[in-house]
């Protein structure tokens, strides 16, 4: 099966790196085109770009205010994304259990040598 254009939905969206760029410096707030251009030393027409993809799948709006476009997040399309993710985020927490245990073994047994090495000499 043929891959999604990017401006299908959120996941093939946000697949690229400098829209999830766009959208995290997006979270702080409203934003317009010139502060974003400035801010990921990108060309203005590249930034505009990467803004109408994320307006084709709603990720981001725009509002009018003056000559200015104001651009915002809009995170509802990332519901489903979130859903998915969710599924492994429960296995990479076991995961990082499991690890969190073997440490605590690990340090729990260098110090149970080291009393066990200075009780020795004594």
């Amino acid at each position: 099966m043929a891959r999604a254009a990017t401006t299908t939905d959120a996941f093939n969206a946000v697949a690229e790196p400098r829209r999830r760029q766009i959208l995290d410096l997006l979270m702080a707030g409203e934003r317009p085109v010139g502060e974003l251009v400035e801010l990921l030393g990108l060309a203005q027409p590249q930034v505009s770009k990467h803004l109408r993809v994320l307006r084709e799948v709603d990720l981001v709006r725009v509002r009018d205010e003056g000559r200015q476009r104001l651009y915002r997040v809009h995170a509802a399309p990332l519901q489903p994304l979130h859903a998915w993710l969710s599924r492994y985020e429960a296995a990479w927490n076991d995961r990082f259990d499991l690890l969190e245990d073997v440490l605590d073994d690990l340090i729990t047994g260098d110090t149970t040598d080291d009393q066990r090495s200075t009780e020795g000499e004594a």
